[in-house]
């Protein structure tokens, strides 16, 4: 049976322990967190401490920030690198087991005028590349995983399948970068989901859940079966986080997740 998780803000409590008593009771196996930037997150430690002291499961953390690694100014990669490698200490002093970040979100895309970017597509691998290498290394002397997202095509412009993340991870070479897929994202962009999770399974190290519409799993259409069938097949035996908007009574919403995905066959 596969783990679910929820993201923290997504579960009504003021406290990290009292969400993770609703999530408890509604059938969730941990939190995954969310980090702003700022240094936010690190600034968060007394809280996360005691959280762990209480029994909270924090395996994972999700960057909530406005920019990343990709981004074409020089300084805001800089800064979001820096941010990047305090996520991964923080989660890493935690017992964790990492961070997950896109390459860039909502900087540009080509699907969107003008079309063009600034940079062309050899500028941007060797900036994913250079920062992922850097951010791999940091992860490993952490003892964590970094795990690269691919967004869908109006979000990001330069990963955005499996096989992009796939192949700039085989390249950097670290084992301790892996790709952190998200079921909204490739209900977009890959043509069979099942069988880009089969393709890459030697480099699939997070699932994020949302279903078609970006809402809670069961609220759209994706093929459930197939997707959790194929995280089956591989032997994934991480966590499946929920990261979703919420239709309807959003504490149901929330506490419908975890059965709805184990009678899918998770």
């Amino acid at each position: 049976m596969l783990k679910t998780a929820a993201q923290e803000q997504l579960l009504p409590g003021d406290t990290l322990q009292e969400k993770w008593e609703f999530a408890q009771a509604a059938g969730y196996d941990a939190i995954e967190l969310r980090a702003k930037g700022d240094f936010h997150f690190r600034g968060r430690l007394p809280e996360l401490r005691q959280a762990l002291k209480d029994g909270v499961v924090m395996p994972t953390v999700c960057v909530d920030m406005l920019h990343f690694f990709g981004a074409f100014d020089v300084e805001l990669r800089r800064d979001a690198i820096a941010q990047m490698k305090s996520q991964l200490s923080v989660i890493g002093e935690l017992g964790g087991l990492g961070a997950q970040t896109p390459a860039s979100y909502g900087m540009f895309s080509r699907r969107l005028p003008p079309f063009e970017p600034p940079r062309s597509e050899a500028e941007d691998r060797d900036v994913l590349q250079a920062g992922l290498a850097e951010l791999g290394e940091h992860a490993r002397a952490e003892g964590v995983t970094l795990y690269l997202e691919p967004l869908n095509r109006y979000e990001d412009h330069m990963v955005n399948r499996l096989e992009q993340a796939a192949e700039l991870i085989r390249t950097v070479g670290s084992d301790s970068v892996r790709i952190g897929i998200d079921s909204y994202h490739m209900n977009i962009e890959e043509s069979d989901p099942a069988a880009s999770i089969l393709a890459h399974a030697d480099v699939i190290g997070h699932a994020q859940v949302s279903d078609s519409n970006r809402f809670q799993p069961g609220a759209g259409h994706l093929d459930w079966p197939a997707w959790l069938g194929a995280l089956k097949t591989i032997g994934y035996d991480g966590y499946l986080a929920a990261e979703c908007r919420l239709t309807g009574d959003p504490v149901e919403a929330v506490r419908s997740v975890p059965g709805f995905l184990r009678r899918s066959g998770a």
